[in-house]
């Protein structure tokens, strides 16, 4: 049977797919809009067979908090390109892999997966958008006594949940205050929030390094111990957010600024963790 314009033209504000796909699945389907559909649909579960060995290493990170600030959310939802990236259909679907992690708290991408409205909506847009489409990860953070405290950097390739114990009364100040923190996380890429939690083959190996480079400069053995501490104090201070100078005013560190707030404020907040997804680190 002929297949008009406007049949083609309907098909494609239900499903969202292009023109020429949407053609030929009526003409396959004989008309039959539902059996269009389901091939349709069907495209977009072939979409990803052929595309799985593909790298996609564009996307967004999408943040949400509660109107409580007692929760926090982010996700790396991932395409091949950055022009399907910055695309109506992916930014919404993005939103509702946010939305699905608030509202099913799964532990892990394969757990997420399993939503099965979610699935579809991915199949479906694999089929529109004719890229690989991957969920890369997410993290849910959870604050009984404190806040969390969330930053996208413009253009929505990094972002940073950040959050605070002990707010007491403080929380909108906190929150203010947590805001530049964020922003700070993002900027300085901090590895951990005090020097306690580095891992200590890391320090290993940075200690390693320093004596090794002291060697190499004539440097007596007797004070290599305490060169190679000097500049393991300096690598604290570069990679540890408490001892990290804030970007807003590098005559105090993190730490400082927060100890003020708590001097302030007569609480005493602390910075618990934080999660910094920048697109992409995860696959390099």
């Amino acid at each position: 049977m002929a297949i008009t314009a406007s049949q083609v033209n309907e098909l494609r504000k239900k499903t969202g797919a292009g023109m020429m796909d949407c053609k030929k699945a009526l003409t396959e389907a004989n008309g039959d809009f539902e059996k269009a559909i389901e091939i349709l649909r069907k495209k977009g579960a072939s979409v990803a067979a052929k595309r799985a060995e593909k790298s996609a290493n564009e996307g967004i990170v999408n943040t949400k908090i509660s109107d409580d600030k007692n929760a926090g959310f982010i996700v790396e939802v991932n395409c091949e390109t950055d022009f399907v990236a910055k695309s109506d259909d992916f930014v919404n679907f993005a939103n509702d892999v946010l939305q699905t992690v608030e509202s099913k708290n799964p532990t892990n991408v394969q757990e997420l997966l399993n939503d099965e409205n979610l699935k579809t909506k991915m199949t479906d847009l694999l089929g529109k958008v004719g890229e690989k489409i991957e969920i890369s990860r997410f993290a849910i953070e959870r604050a009984e006594d404190g806040i969390i405290v969330d930053y996208v950097h413009l253009g929505s390739k990094l972002g940073v949940l950040v959050r605070f114990d002990n707010a007491g009364k403080a929380e909108d100040e906190l929150a203010e205050m947590g805001k530049d923190i964020a922003m700070q996380v993002a900027a300085m890429s901090p590895i951990c929030v005090k020097r306690e939690e580095v891992p200590q083959n890391v320090i290993d190996k940075e200690i390693e390094i320093y004596k090794e480079v002291s060697r190499k400069e004539g440097k007596p053995e007797n004070i290599l111990d305490k060169i190679a501490q000097g500049k393991l104090n300096k690598y604290y201070q570069e990679n540890c957010l408490n001892e990290q100078a804030f970007i807003k005013d590098n005559s105090k560190s993190v730490g400082d600024l927060l100890k003020e707030f708590n001097s302030k404020h007569g609480i005493n907040a602390s910075i618990k963790l934080f999660h910094r997804f920048h697109l992409g680190d995860e696959k390099k």
